[in-house]
């Protein structure tokens, strides 16, 4: 056995391990998956060895970013994820239907051309206006779905489910439900992972597991100890600011954990690509 196919082997079976957990997690609170766990392990990693480890979406960095930034919300290495994904595997490349989407726009079709060349996106929230560079080069997959869902209004008007405020920092967007399990109703692959860290200013995807991306992703407020397991695809060049600010309005969570949402309520109102 090559070590390409035992590292497909091992990835296949962390994989199946995820979605049990997963699937468990869901099925006791309602389909929504927490970072909680994650924020816990920080803390105890940071007392061993330091500064250590982060959501959602779609998992929950889609609760998605749930959408706990690591693999499982249940897994004390996990942060912001999305919800579980019906069918697929890590190996699979391009954009996968699954489930229903929580605002349907259809399914892009990958056009490698377009995905390369280099934009910026502003995201209007309705406290102000954040700008970043997306990574098309180094994530493209994820920046060119991004860009389409922009073009088509998937994220007008709709809300930023969740704020983390210890151990990680991030704030959470991209369910139209806003309750954190949403999605747009296709998956893809992760990218950009070797060596991956989440510094300030950092916007990556959220996600239930390996090759879950969908459409939550979440934004670095302040250097956050994550595992490299979301695919980092933005640079905000202007416009912390605002996402500082809605940072120092704290999160609504009621067990101290610092994991719930914003207590001052962020909506994007739009977003524009250039």
């Amino acid at each position: 056995m090559t070590s390409k196919d035992r590292q497909r082997e091992l990835e296949r079976a962390r994989y199946e391990r995820v979605q049990a957990r997963l699937a468990q997690q869901q099925a006791a609170a309602k389909k929504r998956n927490k970072i909680t766990a994650a924020v816990a392990a920080v803390a105890v990693i940071g007392i061993g060895v330091g500064v250590a480890f982060a959501t959602s979406g779609g998992n929950k960095t889609d609760k998605t970013a749930s959408s706990s930034p690591t693999s499982s919300p249940s897994d004390t290495s996990s942060a912001p994820t999305t919800p579980a994904p019906t069918s697929s595997s890590p190996e699979q490349i391009g954009y996968q239907k699954t489930g229903s989407a929580s605002k349907d726009v259809g399914v892009p079709t990958y056009n490698a051309a377009d995905a390369a060349k280099p934009y910026t996106a502003t995201i209007h929230f309705n406290s102000g206006d954040l700008t970043f560079d997306a990574l098309t080069t180094k994530a493209p997959y994820t920046t060119y779905s991004f860009k389409y869902l922009s073009g088509k209004g998937y994220f007008d008007n709709t809300p930023c489910h969740r704020l983390v405020t210890q151990s990680i920092y991030v704030l959470q967007c991209g369910d139209p439900t806003g309750k954190g399990d949403g999605g747009p109703g296709y998956q893809f692959q992760d990218e950009n992972l070797t060596g991956a860290t989440y510094p300030a200013g950092t916007i990556a995807m959220a996600n239930g597991g390996p090759g879950t991306n969908g459409s939550q992703f979440f934004i670095v407020y302040k250097d956050s100890p994550l595992p490299p397991s979301y695919t980092p695809w933005g640079k905000v060049t202007s416009g912390m600011d605002v996402v500082t600010a809605i940072a120092a309005k704290g999160e609504d969570d009621s067990n101290g954990q610092g994991d719930g949402k914003p207590k001052q309520p962020v909506t994007i109102k739009s977003v524009t690509v250039k």
